[in-house]
């Protein structure tokens, strides 16, 4: 934990409600999200017991299963969320624009202009979804024991929205409370965060409570129960098990409706109170101003899903990765995750603020400059290079030679020339226009501006390694891919 969450925490606990820690949303946020509460069987990974799913607040659908044990039923339920999800993907999948893919020759593609967006209540509800995904994404369509085609199509939709959720930056599927705890800090545990409830009881608590009054109010079943995808041991045993027992020993079908009825009039109970936390929480989201970076992570977002939407009805994903596939995803989930922290640094002073507390970035005040200083370059020509001289109190310690990033212009960097005293000699480079001359108005700070340097760009610093040929793999990756001898 950084100094200054460790601080907003102590201001929370103080205040008895959370502090906010954003001046704007690093999410991206759909105009009609879909909301996904998903509930599983105690004691069954995979086993799916209802779901509440839509994307307007007054038009939620319940799906249950009666006998979450009973495989049929279970493929039932699948039939039945597919009928939902589905044609809300092909929505979006089917609404397509051109896109230049090589300026030289004008080829173009088609992609989708958006892609559909789901919210989940927790990073527990992911971790259900994929484990749902997975048990449905092989099922055969012919043969022995075929299902709809359906099914094992929204289970490979279900895996991929469940990848791109380890992809940071990504908001295709988005559990809220991680989300919620980006942006606001509470005086409880992160552990305790994970309790949509709770968190949202620290966060805007409902009247004449404090945050702590909210979020143990909370810890009781009874008036709050929990948001999944694990129901409350004492509902499972004093509800929920005579109702699934009553639904097995029902003699007919008129008992066995009336069983399902029972069961959905209980269900409603365990997960209509988070359907209302759930669009609480995407409104408090809401008024949040969208960040600068936003729109290009959920650019990326699209792609995947144009790129998904032409090999989902053809190709399941694989049942693990291969060694090699393994470090390549790594590695771009390390870049990802590096050029989100960048980006929400630049975006949001509150998180800059944390940086330059670890002493990765700086405050400074100019004090002279020489915006039309020139110099020369290795090939004898004259080269645009003013010079900043700053100074800042923030504890950072510049180092002679090394390149900052100057936040207040576009892809400007500003080499440290000389560092005297408390005084920091800059040379800037880049972002100042064409002209060799002189910059282009507002490119170059002047006396009394106060800028950010960092040692990092809107992008991060993060260096992908490079990975050896497939017939260089060494034998810790699989090692090189077999080949068939000619005969």
């Amino acid at each position: 934990m950084s100094v200054l969450s460790a601080l907003a925490k102590v201001e929370a606990v103080d205040a008895g409600r959370a502090v906010p820690t954003a001046t704007v949303r690093h999410c991206h946020l759909a105009e009609q999200p879909l909301v996904l509460i998903p509930l599983h069987l105690a004691g069954e990974a995979a086993a799916p017991l209802a779901v509440l799913v839509g994307a307007h607040h007054d038009e939620a659908r319940l799906l249950i299963v009666p006998q979450p044990r009973d495989r049929v039923l279970r493929l039932r339920f699948a039939e039945e969320l597919a009928a939902i999800l589905l044609p809300h993907i092909d929505r979006h999948a089917d609404d397509t624009e051109p896109v230049v893919i090589d300026k030289k020759t004008n080829e173009t593609i088609d992609r989708c202009v958006d892609a559909p967006q789901i919210w989940v209540p927790n990073q527990a509800a992911v971790t259900f979804l994929k484990l749902l995904g997975r048990s449905l994404r092989f099922r055969r369509t012919e043969g022995d024991d075929a299902v709809s085609p359906a099914i094992p199509l929204v289970g490979r939709w279900l895996t991929w929205y469940c990848d791109r959720a380890e992809h940071p930056g990504s908001t295709a599927l988005a559990p809220l409370t991680s989300h919620l705890s980006t942006h606001w800090i509470t005086g409880q545990s992160a552990l305790e965060d994970a309790n949509l409830t709770a968190l949202l009881g620290w966060i805007a608590p409902p009247d004449n409570l404090t945050g702590p009054e909210a979020a143990a109010r909370a810890e009781d079943p009874t008036i709050c129960p929990p948001a999944g995808p694990a129901t409350d041991p004492g509902f499972d045993n004093v509800v929920l098990a005579p109702l699934i027992n009553a639904y097995d020993a029902a003699a007919d079908d008129i008992a066995r409706t009336r069983a399902v009825q029972r069961l959905e009039q209980a269900l409603r109970t365990q997960l209509e109170p988070t359907w209302e936390l759930m669009w609480q929480g995407i409104s408090l989201l809401r008024t949040l101003p969208e960040g600068a970076s936003v729109a290009a992570r959920w650019a990326e977002d699209v792609r995947s899903f144009s790129y998904f939407t032409e090999i989902a009805e053809t190709q399941a994903q694989s049942r693990r990765d291969s060694p090699t596939s393994a470090v390549r995803r790594l590695l771009a989930r390390e870049q990802a995750l590096e050029r989100l922290t960048a980006a929400m640094a630049y975006d949001d002073p509150y998180v800059m603020l944390e940086r330059r507390l670890a002493g990765e970035a700086c405050l400074a005040t100019v004090i002279d400059s020489e915006p039309t200083r020139t110099t020369l370059s290795d090939k004898g020509k004259s080269v645009l290079r003013p010079l900043l001289r700053v100074t800042t109190t923030d504890p950072f310690t510049p180092i002679a030679g090394e390149s900052l990033h100057n936040a207040a212009v576009k892809n400007q960097q500003a080499k440290v020339i000389e560092v005297d005293d408390d005084v920091i000699v800059l040379e800037l480079s880049g972002g100042m226009g064409r002209s060799a001359k002189a910059p282009a108005e507002g490119t170059v700070n002047v006396e009394g501006d106060r800028i950010v340097l960092a040692r990092f760009g809107p992008n991060g610093n993060f260096r992908a390694a490079t990975l050896p040929p497939p017939e260089e793999t060494p034998w810790t990756h699989g090692g090189p891919p077999e080949t068939d001898e000619e005969n």
